[in-house]
């Protein structure tokens, strides 16, 4: 049975979901013996989501009102220079935030923000294919994500094993970083709570580019980290605090029904009802908005990858279970000031 929506005329700004098609990739081979990995059961029912599989998401209850796409490899260009692939992403996803902006798709201004991907490894050859994503953004382009996301032991991230160790680290991806700030663009970095010290670091070093941190920080609790999510919540909080020293740092409070976190609600049948999500999210929602203040803080439903937990409209009734505390200015900054203020929406 349905939740009842809490609180539905609180106004939110979804500042992280994707859009993507797969119904036409290849299945993964069978008969090999592995398991499959949970992130891809989680997403298994979302193949396909596009702008209508949002709209009945962000239509489901809640006063979404707009929304900021995160890039996640979809709808790249299958030609031309391999570094200006990329843009088709950006290209894609103006045109279904043009379409939302006609009004035809309800009152929700999906993607009225975007933030795409640019290889920033390659040093100052990334500032053309910046320049490539503003102007294929018709306004709407607000930033970067480069996950550095790594884990020696590959089952925590499964197919999400991309990167080497210490992306943020590197030379060369800060040769790239530094065109960011110049041009207006903010910076999403994805990483797991063992890397936190990582974006500390990037923070340290360009205190003039925005750098939101996505999901808190991803608590590991999967593969050789099984059961160990209390043991390390205090190292997570430390680095989390130390974070929030770095003024020009903002995190989004969400994420936390991926698989890499591991949850008891993740995959779990029944689905768990929001006040059980809330119990297990609260302290690490609770401790980045006393360690950056509601100002510097915006949930974000991280969909269709959360899915695998909860329905959209359970999500949110679960922020709302937590931030039921907080006064309406608070409030109002969890749910949609920040993120507006962060990627410079135009709303109604």
């Amino acid at each position: 049975m349905a939740e009842a929506i809490l609180e539905p005329d609180l106004p939110i700004v979804d500042p992280h979901h994707h859009l993507w098609d797969r119904r036409n990739q290849a299945a993964p081979p069978s008969g090999s013996g592995a398991p499959e990995h949970p992130f891809i059961t989680a997403i298994a029912d979302a193949r396909r989501y596009l702008l209508d599989e949002l709209l009945a998401d962000t239509g489901s209850g809640h006063n979404v009102i707009a929304t900021v796409f995160v890039e996640c490899g979809a709808f790249y260009k299958a030609e031309g220079p391999v570094e200006m692939r990329p843009v088709g992403e950006t290209e894609f996803v103006n045109g279904v935030a043009a379409m939302s902006a006609s009004g035809m798709y309800g009152e929700t201004r999906a993607c009225a923000g975007i933030v795409s991907r640019a290889d920033l490894t390659l040093g100052d050859g990334v500032a053309p294919v910046l320049e490539a994503h503003v102007r294929a953004g018709g306004g709407r382009f607000r930033g970067i994500r480069n996950s550095a996301s790594f884990e020696a032991d590959q089952e925590v991230l499964g197919p999400l094993n991309r990167v080497e160790a210490g992306l943020y680290l590197s030379d060369q991806f800060r040769k790239g970083f530094k065109h960011l700030a110049p041009m207006g663009l903010t910076f999403d970095a994805w990483l797991l709570e063992p890397q936190l010290p990582e974006v500390i670091d990037l923070a340290r070093a360009f205190p003039d580019t925005t750098i939101i941190l996505d999901h808190v920080g991803t608590p590991v609790g999967r593969a050789s980290y099984q059961g160990r999510l209390e043991e390390r919540f205090p190292t997570w909080r430390k680095n989390i605090h130390e974070l929030a020293r770095s003024q020009n740092v903002v995190v989004k409070l969400g994420g936390l029904a991926m698989a890499f976190c591991n949850f008891p609600s993740f995959l779990a049948e029944p689905r768990s009802p929001s006040g059980e999500l809330a119990a297990e999210w609260a302290p690490y929602i609770e401790t980045c908005i006393e360690a950056f203040g509601p100002q510097r803080c915006m949930f974000e439903s991280n969909f269709p990858v959360d899915m695998g937990s909860c329905t959209y409209a359970t999500l949110w009734n679960a922020f709302k279970r937590i931030a039921k505390g907080y006064s309406a200015d608070e409030k109002t900054a969890l749910f949609s000031g920040t993120a507006a203020k962060t990627y410079r929406l135009e709303l109604p």
